[in-house]
């Protein structure tokens, strides 16, 4: 950044855009920030759903551990009813026609515990959904299927030859002593195997009612964080973004309607901060330019007008002088010839010859100098002549020997301090006569006991000459109009103004500039010649624009 811009940003208040870390932490980024939003949003779904597949999951468990549950069911009723068949009334008849009955009752119960105990070995999934793993149900059926065995044993020793025995005469085969006992396990055994799966049904409506409750905490919990979160990032995405991007608009704004002296102040530490500093970089800029800008068409405004006068004086000046000096060198001829003929006649009276005399010296003293006046109107718009190779400083020392001379110098100091003494190509007499101009004005301007220094020095490639005095000093007004032709404001009441606009006029044709700064009335006036160390050939017309705006060079983000 160039010093110009350097200074617009320190006037504004306008930070580097580099952004400052708190406590040596890194700053949250825009978009970890919303990457962090997102991420919450996505949890908070992904919560929901964990929630609403854990309860359809819970859901499809019961309902097929039910179904599974219903059709194994159907199968021990089945069972039942082939064990209860068996003990179901039969007509009064031969012993083998009761035997043939149960034992095909217990035929079909042992067919159907068979195709029970085939689906529960061959089902693979039944741990997923049976809440025991069907343990309980295999053991069972074991005791059921040997339950089956002693009962049809029992049936076949009930009616071998000889088993009959008192007791039993005439009592049906199944409550005959030996039968009924195992035909009773059977039915406790079958009726032990049904409660097993209605235990099962009521754990797995348990299970789900319990995974159910679970589910509904998790969404619930899952929704009110939604909410939470949500609401948070509604009020953080408000401050992160929306903020921000109004400050900047505001802030765009405020330029678009010429108004430089505030900042965009964005304390977010993210892209939109560096964005806003940016901005104020080139607004702080922007105004330094502008500033720059409008000095320099006031000051090019100013010197056009000095230099239309000038042209306008020039003219009238070249006009009055050719119009005037014929008479002068006429005034001047007639007044010598008149002095050179009254020689013989004056000599007879003496008393009257001095007087003429005297008065005749007079009148061609005041002609001359009439002739002189109007010399310097002609060579006010004609400046210049062959340029040459001096020492500065000695050009200043030689102008000042004869400055000391002055009537207006007795009383005051006069000080030079050379830090250098340069070597530069000027047309002396000019120059001079600029040096012995701003001298006199200077001691004009002070009082008994003042002092003016005169100070003598580079900066890069130009002779810098300062004459500061402690004399009356100027207001701003005058400061403003001082180099314009005929614009005085002399404490002695003399002089015709043209000084300075001369002045002005032969530093600009060596390529310098002259320029003049005051504290105040009484505080004393400073005028700064600059000329260039290298000959520098009479200005033309150039287009200035790159001069006008000189734009500081480009800042870059960090």
């Amino acid at each position: 950044m160039s010093h110009e811009s350097r200074e617009g940003a320190g006037r504004s208040g306008v930070s580097s855009p580099v952004l400052r870390t708190h406590g040596g932490h890194r700053p949250w980024r825009l978009r970890h920030k919303l990457v962090l939003g997102l991420m919450l949003v996505v949890g908070s779904v992904g919560l929901l759903l964990g929630g609403a597949l854990f309860a359809q999951s819970s859901y499809l468990e019961t309902m097929q551990t039910t179904q599974q549950k219903l059709s194994e069911m159907q199968v021990v009723i089945q069972l039942r009813d082939h064990i209860h068949h068996a003990a179901a009334p039969v007509d009064r008849g031969p012993l083998e026609a009761e035997k043939s009955h149960i034992l095909g009752a217990i035929h079909g119960a042992r067919v159907t515990l068979a195709h029970y105990r085939d689906e529960m070995t061959k089902d693979s999934r039944r741990h997923d959904y049976d809440p025991d793993g069907g343990v309980n149900e295999l053991k069972q059926i074991e005791r059921i299927a040997a339950a089956i065995q002693a009962l049809e044993q029992a049936v076949e020793a009930a009616t071998g030859a000889g088993a009959e025995s008192p007791d039993d005469a005439g009592r049906p085969l199944l409550l005959r002593k030996g039968v009924w006992q195992h035909y009773e396990n059977l039915r406790l055994y079958a009726t032990d195997l049904w409660q097993f799966l209605v235990t099962d049904v009521q754990r797995t409506f348990e299970r789900s009612n319990a995974n159910h409750r679970r589910s509904l905490v998790i969404s619930a919990s899952a929704t009110v964080l939604a909410v939470v979160l949500v609401l948070t990032l509604l009020y953080y995405f408000r401050v992160w973004v929306f903020a921000p991007i109004r400050a900047i608009q505001a802030g765009v704004h405020r330029v678009h309607e010429g108004d430089f002296g505030q900042p965009i102040l964005l304390h977010s530490h993210d892209e939109l901060q560096e964005l806003a500093d940016e901005f104020n970089a080139m607004t702080a800029r922007m105004e330094v330019v502008y500033a720059d800008l409008e000095r320099q068409v006031n000051e090019r405004t100013r010197q056009l007008v000095r230099s239309e006068r000038m042209v306008s004086v020039g003219f009238l000046a070249a006009g009055v002088a050719h119009e005037i000096n014929n008479p002068l060198a006429s005034i001047a001829f007639c007044s010598e010839a008149l002095e050179r003929r009254l020689q013989g006649i004056l000599a007879k009276s003496p008393q009257d010859s001095e007087v003429v005399t005297k008065y005749l010296k007079m009148v061609q003293q005041e002609a001359f100098r009439c002739k002189q006046i109007t010399q310097k109107l002609l060579d006010f718009g004609r400046t210049g002549g062959k340029r040459e190779l001096i020492d500065l400083a000695q050009l200043v020392e030689d102008v000042m020997d004869m400055a000391k001379h002055l009537p207006n110098a007795r009383g005051k100091t006069v000080d030079f301090r050379p830090q250098v003494r340069p070597n530069i190509s000027v047309t002396t007499p000019d120059l001079k006569s600029v040096v012995l101009n701003l001298i006199v004005n200077a001691l004009d301007s002070m009082e008994a006991g003042g002092v003016l220094t005169v100070a003598l020095n580079t900066h890069a490639d130009a002779a810098e000459l300062t004459f500061t005095d402690t004399g009356c000093g100027m207001t701003p007004d005058v400061l403003q109009h001082l180099f314009e032709p005929f614009f005085t404001r002399s404490r002695t009441g003399q002089g015709t103004g043209l000084g300075l606009s001369i002045s002005h006029q032969i530093i600009d044709q060596h390529g310098g500039t002259i320029a003049v700064s005051s504290a105040g009335p009484g505080k004393g006036s400073t005028f700064t010649v600059r000329l260039p160390l290298t000959a520098t050939a009479a200005p033309e017309a150039t287009n200035d624009r790159a001069a006008i705006l000189p734009f500081p060079a480009q800042k870059r983000a960090a």
